[in-house]
């Protein structure tokens, strides 16, 4: 298990770039959108399935549909 957190301060472009650094395509991840709080169950979770130019895409959906935005990134957690 490797957890990732995005500083507060990065724009789009670097959370996107801290999230590719992180993660390839087949990783199973777990996300955050605010601080975990340690029994706190994770707002998205599956396959990442593409790396897009302003989402993270999940188990193939669309961003309206459970992928979710760079930007909205707190925490990740890349499953081993």
């Amino acid at each position: 298990m490797t957890e990732l957190t995005i500083p507060p301060d990065a724009d789009d472009s670097r959370a996107k770039a801290l999230v590719q650094e992180h993660v390839d395509v087949g990783d199973v991840v777990q996300i955050w959108e605010a601080d975990r709080t340690g029994s706190d169950d994770p707002e998205h979770e599956g396959k990442v399935t593409g790396l897009e130019p302003g989402y993270l895409e999940l188990d193939g959906q669309p961003l309206e549909a459970g992928s979710i935005r760079y930007d909205q990134i707190h925490s990740l957690i890349r499953l081993e």
